[in-house]
């Protein structure tokens, strides 16, 4: 039996705690969510080293996955925008049953493999993609179907599970093993095991994002301004990253339509908007490189 669907050893009465003794043990377990991304740093260290690479080249970050492992892929992949300006087009997320299943489960879903092969073709998938295939168990025929559509032209697969020797991670060309052990609720995947999918995720995209250059210091100085409280951050990291008075950092902000890189390099560097944008250029979007 997967590791996953092994009934817990602890709390076995459960439904007689407290409310207190409740979210104590439902909490503490919990922390073994961080454990197991912990002990798959070496594996996550790979993967961002492999991805690297082929996104720089112009490569997608693709993401597959059934039911919360799914809606997971598609959080951190809607996210990219916002936060670092990726573009929507290249990051892109599969879920069985279709989007509807982000807010409805569509039983069955998961069990076509040639579906989940079908779906990933239509993405049209090369070489330089990155595919990020997400299944607790490891052994979901969706994102199995889709790994070997992935395989076939090249692209780069990532597998992430949390049961160790299972076809996903055998198969993947990198498996991030999240061995999170028997839930406290037997079998319910969207705790702990789904927590250390979220981790891992947002480390995955967080790491390549910071070797992509969209990150100066720790400022995400390349984010997408899209509305007021944004607006405000972007003056805010702008401000910080140059100590600049906060009436000029709005005034080159505006000049630069709230690309806080740019105005960063212009107000740093004392030049005009274009010519920060020649230097930006010139040092592929990395603002320390851009200010030396």
């Amino acid at each position: 039996m997967l590791n996953t669907e092994t009934p817990s050893p602890q709390h076995t009465e459960l439904d007689l705690y407290g409310v207190n003794q409740l979210v104590a043990a439902l909490v503490d377990d919990q922390a073994l969510a961080v454990q197991a991304v912990q002990a798959a740093a070496p594996a996550i260290s790979a993967a961002v080293t492999a991805m690297l690479p082929r996104i720089a080249a112009g490569g997608r970050l693709l993401y597959v996955g059934a039911g919360t492992s799914g809606r997971l892929g598609i959080l951190d992949s809607v996210e990219l925008f916002p936060t670092f300006s990726w573009p929507h087009g290249r990051a892109q997320a599969l879920l069985a049953g279709g989007l509807g299943a982000m807010f409805e489960a569509v039983e069955g879903a998961e069990d076509n493999a040639s579906k989940g092969a079908s779906d990933l073709r239509l993405t049209y998938p090369v070489y330089n993609d990155v595919v990020l295939l997400i299944a607790a168990s490891g052994t979901t025929p969706y994102v199995l179907g889709a790994l070997k559509a992935a395989r076939t032209v090249g692209a780069l697969t990532i597998g992430i599970a949390n049961n160790p020797a299972t076809p996903l991670l055998n198969g993947a060309d990198i498996g991030i093993c999240l061995d999170t052990g028997p839930e406290v609720i037997s079998g319910s995947t969207r705790l702990k095991a789904g927590t250390a999918q979220k981790i891992a995720l947002n480390t995955l995209s967080s790491a390549l994002m910071v070797r992509l250059h969209k990150v100066y210091g720790n400022l995400m100085v390349d984010m997408h301004a899209s509305n007021a409280k944004l607006v405000e951050r972007a003056l805010r990291l702008t401000v910080q990253a140059t100590g600049a008075e906060p009436e000029r950092a709005r005034a080159m902000l505006e000049r630069c339509h709230f690309q806080v890189k740019l105005a960063i390099v212009a107000l740093l560097k004392n030049t005009e908007v274009e010519q920060a944008q020649r230097l930006l250029d010139e040092a592929d979007g990395d603002v320390r490189r851009a200010i030396r």
